[in-house]
């Protein structure tokens, strides 16, 4: 049997047990619906393999060597992940376009017992569905953005608001950066895997609501932020924070200490600013940072680096909507989630 997936931007409640997602490795780590496990039937190497001799030899081949390669990996699966699931189990299985490799792996698990669906259309579907709401479509949420020079704890912020349930987009949390050359926090998702994180979360919004947001380029690390969300959030009204620059240095410091133990990946970080800075002013920050004064470099990286970016950028934003001065201890912080929340009701 074939399922109709639903609209992703709706959210994705499906009546399945389990959402399998049999392309291989690469593919699933790209992208893949939300909750889908890989169990591919074909490794990456091996769908290599069949596509060529599909192009170079002939399709019947590759169907009939695909055939085998498909058999032995299910059958490895059924005797592995899948192996303590009762009859009532019930799998939805797709692939790129619901054809061979989702068809092969949907027709054994049915002929075993199990009441198994392919999806119609394969993964294909459920991307033209999140390329319509983040590409095409006008998005419904009230976007409003938390603006402020680096520093000024607006992801800490965000997730206070979230904790006294308003309603928060982390977008640097999706994309696993925090926006800024120092900001890397390890493997960033794809382009569509974001993409596929950002339509989740925001289906999970009720957008007669306002959404806070987190004030980002257009470009986080190295993925865009979709343009139906950039095109809120350029328009978006704002609060602004500001906090004193020692209160700023201290969190940078504290923020950035892992990084900032390992000198030499710090320095070589710093050193891709040369080409904006110069070497003179590069080098006393490397001194800096070998010296252990994280305090000082971050005060420094504020001042000639972050705000003097952050002070052109905000020209083509709106007028702040309100004006937050904080200190950046743990009450201070409170203090200001408890306003944020305030004032976003008031919206």
């Amino acid at each position: 049997m074939s399922y109709q997936l639903p609209d992703p931007a709706q959210g994705l409640d499906l009546p399945f047990d389990t959402v399998i997602d049999v392309r291989a490795p690469a593919e699933y780590a790209e992208d893949h619906i939300p909750g889908a496990i890989s169990l591919p039937v074909f490794s990456d190497a091996e769908r290599a393999q069949v596509g060529t001799i599909y192009t170079q030899q002939s399709p019947f081949l590759a169907r009939k060597v695909g055939a085998a390669i498909l058999a032995r990996n299910v059958a490895a699966h059924l005797e592995g992940p899948l192996a303590d699931m009762d009859g009532a189990w019930q799998p939805l299985v797709y692939c790129w376009r619901g054809g061979q490799r989702s068809g092969g792996m949907s027709t054994i698990l049915a002929q075993i017992g199990w009441r198994v669906q392919k999806l119609e259309g394969g993964y294909q579907t459920y991307r033209r569905g999140v390329v319509k709401a983040l590409y095409e479509a006008e998005l419904p949420h009230r976007v409003v953005l938390l603006d402020g020079y680096t520093g000024t704890a607006k992801t800490d912020l965000l997730a206070l608001v979230a904790e006294r349930g308003g309603q928060v987009l982390d977008l640097e949390g999706l994309a696993n950066h925090r926006g800024s050359l120092l900001g890397n926090m390890g493997p960033q998702p794809a382009q569509k895997g974001f993409e596929t994180a950002v339509l989740a979360r925001l289906a999970q919004l009720d957008p007669s609501k306002p959404v806070l947001v987190e004030a980002e380029s257009s470009k986080i690390g190295e993925v865009l932020v979709p343009p139906s969300l950039w095109k809120r959030m350029i328009a978006a009204p704002r609060f602004t924070v500001t906090a004193p620059l020692e209160d700023r240095a201290r969190y940078l410091a504290r923020l950035y200490a892992e990084l900032a133990a390992d000198t030499g990946a710090l320095n070589g970080l710093l050193a891709m600013l040369t080409r904006l800075h110069g070497r003179e002013v590069i080098e006393g920050w490397q001194a800096l940072a070998e010296a252990g004064e994280v305090e000082t470099l971050a005060a420094a990286l504020c001042t000639q680096h972050y705000d003097p970016r952050y002070g052109k950028s905000r020209e083509r934003l709106t007028e702040p909507a309100a004006a937050l001065d904080i200190r950046l201890d743990s009450d201070g912080l409170n203090r200001a989630a408890d306003r944020l929340v305030q004032e976003l009701t008031g919206l």
